[in-house]
């Protein structure tokens, strides 16, 4: 059999890394422009990459570019190979709590462009060695195949594969515009605020409210049904929904802090709340854990509880992340 011949200079890790730049960037021109270099240069590992291999990673046409099955294979096989390999040689260096590389994170839209980009930036300042990949989803990551770090998630974590870090916990209280209650009483207790128009975050909750009272007088929780005239699942439509006296609602805390301060919401019903969302720093067990994903947890797990709108959460200090770490 032939062993395949590779460019000069190139060797199976700089090909594979290649690769990865072009799934990444979408494009040869960006990846090469990304990584220092020419396109030929960058078009030449691959195509070296695809004879060493013996198939073809990608489809490409004048404007479209797609992974073959093989591809999308490929690109998970090398994203985890090449994360051992920086494993491994940060171990062999003596290097492994130095924190350095690129650290891959999912976030939701909206915590994720509001809330987190304080805590990040003083984590990228305190460590100048690491880059961060910043990605704003609502859905679950597949932490193998798309090659992600870890994943900040708000609300329950129901998949038994992952580890699950509680950081803080969102309160979620009752808002609605001082408009919408011109001409009716300030509701007093949680049925009152049924007969109101309602808006509703669909992720959470839409047809039902249940709301629970916070002073303890021993009130039982409340629920009742609502018709929202509006449902969506962004926070942000519904804060503005809000804002326009279209409707009242249920709303996380942090969002509408300055609303509140200003006097543009009003919070109804204070002593009355919806059930918190736990905030979760999740990732997939391994036996080796980078410096940048355990120092960015502990960055997390610090300025999290002290954000405006959140609360520390009980038992949020009792699980820590560590080399050998795994399961939930």
């Amino acid at each position: 059999m032939t062993t395949p011949i590779l460019p000069v200079g190139a060797d199976r890790i700089e090909l594979l890394q290649t690769f990865i730049r072009i799934v990444e960037a979408g494009n040869l021109s960006a990846a090469a422009q990304q990584m220092g270099t020419s396109q030929p240069t960058v078009s030449r590992r691959l195509q070296a990459l695809e004879r060493t291999l013996g198939i073809k990673l990608l489809q490409r046409s004048t404007h479209v570019m797609k992974l073959t099955e093989d591809g999308e294979r490929c690109f998970a096989h090398a994203k985890a190979l090449l994360d051992g390999w920086h494993t491994l040689e940060d171990d062999l260096r003596g290097t492994a709590h130095a924190p350095r590389g690129t650290l891959r994170v999912v976030a939701p839209h909206a915590f994720g462009q509001d809330q987190l980009i304080a805590p990040l930036m003083d984590y990228l300042r305190r460590y100048p060695d690491v880059d961060v990949e910043w990605m704003l989803h609502d859905r679950r990551p597949d932490f193998i195949a798309e090659g992600i770090d870890c994943a900040i998630q708000v609300g329950a974590v129901d998949d038994p594969s992952v580890v699950a870090i509680r950081l803080a916990e969102v309160p979620r209280i009752v808002l609605a515009a001082p408009a919408l209650m011109e001409g009716r009483a300030l509701p007093v207790h949680a049925q009152d605020l049924q007969p109101l128009p309602w808006l509703a975050l669909s992720t959470f909750y839409q047809r039902e409210v249940t709301l629970t009272p916070q002073d303890g007088d021993g009130s039982s929780a409340c629920t009742f049904p609502i018709s929202p005239r509006l449902a969506t699942d962004s926070l942000y439509a519904l804060r503005s929904a809000a804002l326009a006296g279209l409707g009242a609602c249920i709303a996380s805390a942090w969002i509408v802090d300055a609303d509140l301060r200003r006097g543009d919401l009003l919070h109804l019903v204070p002593t009355w709340q919806a059930a918190p969302l736990p905030v979760y720093l999740v990732y997939p067990p391994a036996r080796f854990y980078p410096a940048r994903l355990r120092v960015f947890l502990e960055a997390m797990r610090g300025a999290m509880p002290h954000l405006a709108g959140m609360r520390a959460a009980a038992g949020a200090g009792e699980r820590r992340l560590a080399d050998g770490a795994g399961g939930r």
